[in-house]
């Protein structure tokens, strides 16, 4: 039968095909990660940052970080710098506002938060970001927000309310947004979650 061991011990081919798409969906997290920093260096390049500070913060060897720095100078010698404002209206910014806000009542509420699934699924790779999942994580946030709303800060309904009304107007045109969708998800993501815990 299909999906059973057989009785010999030997592995069934539906067995070995879910073994082996969990490992792939590992080994491309780690690509999609590898590419994630790799734009993010490009990012930090731009901001002005030291390759010594660069290095520092991603774990790298200074040559490591040299390489990058100058392939992406003799790409673009004047880069324009990433603005770091959290109210901007593309969707990859706004889509990153809504994950960080997402971590953020995963934290508070822990597992029976109606969104950690889709937090764990987001942060393991096992998800990606398509106007379907959106919706979907929208909706668990929304859930969240209105049925334990005595358990959560005031400011979580309000970063909702505002990544909810962006992401139902449509966009600005592309030009005005600067970087990749996935560095402005990260960028987002992060300030989103230092701006509701009180760091930023």
């Amino acid at each position: 039968m299909t999906g059973t061991t057989d009785p010999s011990g030997a592995l069934s081919e539906e067995q070995a095909g879910r073994i082996l798409a969990d490992m792939n969906e590992v080994i491309r997290a780690g690509e999609e990660m590898r590419r994630l920093r790799s734009e993010m260096i490009k990012v930090l390049v731009g901001l002005g940052w030291t390759q010594e500070r660069i290095a520092r913060l991603t774990d790298m060897s200074q040559p490591a970080v040299s390489k990058q720095v100058v392939k992406y100078r003799a790409e673009d010698p004047t880069p324009t710098p990433m603005q770091l404002s959290l109210r901007q209206h593309d969707a990859p910014w706004l889509e990153g506002r809504l994950w960080g806000l997402a971590e953020e009542i995963s934290e508070t509420l822990g597992a029976t938060a109606r969104c950690t699934r889709h937090v764990d699924a987001f942060a393991r790779g096992r998800k990606h970001f398509t106007p379907r999942t959106v919706d979907e994580l929208r909706r668990l946030v929304e859930e969240d927000l209105r049925l334990r709303r005595a358990e959560l800060p005031d400011g979580y309904r309000e970063a909702y309310d505002e990544i909810s009304r962006g992401l139902d107007v449509p966009a600005g045109p592309p030009a005005a947004a600067t970087g990749p969708a996935s560095v402005r998800r990260a960028l987002a993501h992060r300030i989103q979650r230092d701006r509701l815990g009180g760091t930023a």
